[in-house]
């Protein structure tokens, strides 16, 4: 969480693997006994909250199921003289769209 707070290093695929962890949770969680989940809960939902202040949806995109995949840090760190193709810095120029207002990038 810090990482995508202070500003990804990280490229696209490289997130998105690292966020896998959340999807276990989500396939998990209805199967949680209600107690656990109860006393889960709030400690999930600020988590989910600092990830969400902490990126900006995809673009003309409604929030979907799994939504922590289409969301980016709002800062991405880049390499100084790096090429930018629409905007991305290197390893998120895989991305469909052109970099959004939203985000910065910062070398």
């Amino acid at each position: 969480m810090e990482d995508v707070e202070e500003g990804s290093a990280r490229c696209a695929p490289e997130l998105d693997d690292d966020i896998c962890c959340r999807d276990a949770l989500a396939r998990v969680w209805s199967l949680l006994p209600p107690r656990v989940q109860a006393v889960r809960r709030p400690e999930l939902d600020e988590l989910d909250g600092r990830f969400r202040a902490a990126t900006v949806p995809w673009p003309d995109r409604e929030e979907p199921h799994r939504w922590w995949h289409y969301r980016i840090p709002r800062v991405l760190e880049a390499e100084a003289g790096a090429p930018r193709p629409q905007g991305w810095p290197l390893g998120w120029e895989v991305l469909p769209f052109p970099r959004p207002d939203g985000v910065r990038v910062v070398e």
